[in-house]
């Protein structure tokens, strides 16, 4: 019998980078960008970047369908204002685990919970609606290039 350790350790196959989301200033319109430099204070070019356990905030693409039955509307990665949308990889499974994306490398810290603004941005009930499946939060272990089309690769380098 396999050991829990073994069994959290393993996934069935990498990530990838879906999408990589600047939001030049508070309010602004995000901007979806092909690739974007990863420093330690989050992404180059973010208003939210700062050193630390929230340097950058992470979504699955897989729980954009969730948001939008439990919304009840349309729900694109934009209207989330998370920094990067990944696929292929349970997140929630990698907390605490470091990860490569494209050249950086990174460690989830930590859900990202929702803001009042998701009820702005979704309607009534928007707030609870992202409840769950509002993303990650990371630090910035080793800054570097990344793109959209990276693979994420969970491990110690």
């Amino acid at each position: 019998m396999e050991t829990l350790a073994t069994l959290t350790s393993r996934h069935a196959r990498d990530g990838r980078i879906d999408g990589i989301l600047l939001r030049p200033e508070r309010r602004a319109p995000v901007t979806s960008v092909p690739s974007a430099e990863l420093t330690v204070s989050g992404l180059a070019g973010d208003h939210r970047a700062r050193p630390g356990k929230r340097a950058l905030t992470l979504i699955q693409a897989e729980h954009l369908p969730v948001i939008a039955a439990l919304a009840g509307r349309e729900v694109t990665a934009e209207m989330l204002r998370r920094n990067i949308v990944l696929s292929g990889i349970n997140l929630g499974a990698l907390r605490g685990v470091e990860l490569a994306l494209g050249l950086a490398r990174i460690r989830i810290t930590g859900p990202c919970a929702p803001c009042s603004r998701m009820e702005e941005a979704l309607g009534p009930g928007g707030y609870n609606a992202m409840r769950g499946h509002g993303g990650w939060c990371a630090e910035v272990l080793e800054p570097g290039p990344v793109s959209v089309g990276d693979a994420v690769v969970p491990g110690p380098a």
